[in-house]
């Protein structure tokens, strides 16, 4: 039996704050589209205020059923590393559901190992939009 391989995940911080949110507002998502500024940051939003693009990437779920999504573009460059969602600290970006809360998703990531990147070639594509 092959073991499935994440290609996301959270830190327990994370995972903490993503369930206060979610107790807050509802069910949410992140999207991470690598464009500039605050692209680049995992952005958390409410799940029906969002609409992921037909070349947006379902990298998987974390915590409580929160797809986590990512442009193709950014997919492509970021295949081979497994994510961490983290929150430290900071400034977010305006349109994330944390910013209010003084503090923002960044991500962690590490290369997947041989073993996880021959799982992965061989399980079917990923999600995506279309």
């Amino acid at each position: 039996m092959v073991t499935p391989v994440d290609r996301v995940g959270l830190s327990e911080r994370a995972e903490t704050f993503l369930r206060d949110l979610i107790r807050q507002h509802g069910r949410v998502m992140f999207h991470q589209s690598g464009g500039c500024c605050d692209g680049s940051s995992p952005m958390c939003y409410l799940r029906n205020e969002f609409r992921v693009g037909a070349a947006d990437v379902l990298l998987g779920t974390v915590g409580a059923d929160t797809p986590f999504w990512m442009s193709a573009d950014q997919f492509e460059y970021w295949r081979h590393t497994h994510l961490t969602v983290d929150v430290v600290a900071g400034r977010g970006s305006g349109f994330s559901l944390e910013a209010p809360e003084g503090v923002r998703f960044l991500i962690r990531s590490r290369l997947l190992t041989d073993a996880e990147l021959a799982t992965l070639d061989a399980a079917p594509p990923p999600v995506t939009g279309a």
